[in-house]
Order: C-alpha cells, then structure tokens, then sequence
C-alpha cells in the first residue's frame, strides 16, 4: 500500500456518507409520520378551516402538526393556498398564506 493516508480519506468519506444517508432517511420518516385527520375531527376541522378563509377546498390535513394540534390546508378559488392551524377544541389559532398559486388580478 503506497497511499495509506488516501486509503483513510476514503473510508472517512465513505463513512460521512452513510452518516448523511441515515439523517436524510430519519427526516423522510419523520414527514412520513404524518397523520392525516379522520372521522368526525376531520369534519370539524374542515368546517372550522373553510369558515375561517371563507370558502375554498380542503386538500390537506394534518393531526399533530409541529404548529398546532390540526392543520387544515385549504386552496381557495384563486388558487391561494391557506394552512389554517387549530387547537384541540377546533378553535382557529393561527393560519399562514402561500400565493405562489394565485395570479395577479
């Protein structure tokens, strides 16, 4: 062996790499983790969500969301779409827009 030193590199290397590999596969676990909303939570949820952006469709849900214990996504007919965040009591704690939908009127 005349680079034993390139040797070392490469098996650093190797190993840094399997270490970004079992990080990236942990976080697509933890979004796989997520539960949608279902039953009679889903119906309140949706019904407090859509009453709060004054309309639009449900097409997300989310139990036990990192913001708050539902989050209801809502698109709205321009295409706008709304996360809407709830409490256990279905009441509207908070909401966040993204118009990267939407167009200029």
């Amino acid at each position: 062996m005349r680079h034993p030193k390139a040797w070392i590199g490469i098996g650093a290397a190797a190993v840094a790499a399997t270490g970004a590999v079992a990080v990236m596969g942990a976080a697509a676990a933890d979004h796989d983790s997520e539960q949608p909303i279902t039953g009679d939570a889903l119906e309140r949820a949706s019904a407090a969500a859509l009453e709060h952006t004054g309309g639009g469709t449900v097409t997300g849900t989310e139990a036990g969301d990192e913001e708050s214990y539902y989050e209801v996504e809502v698109t709205l007919d321009d295409g706008t779409q709304v996360d809407v965040q709830l409490d256990e009591d279905f009441t509207v704690v908070g909401d966040e827009s993204d118009d990267d939908g939407g167009g200029e009127d």
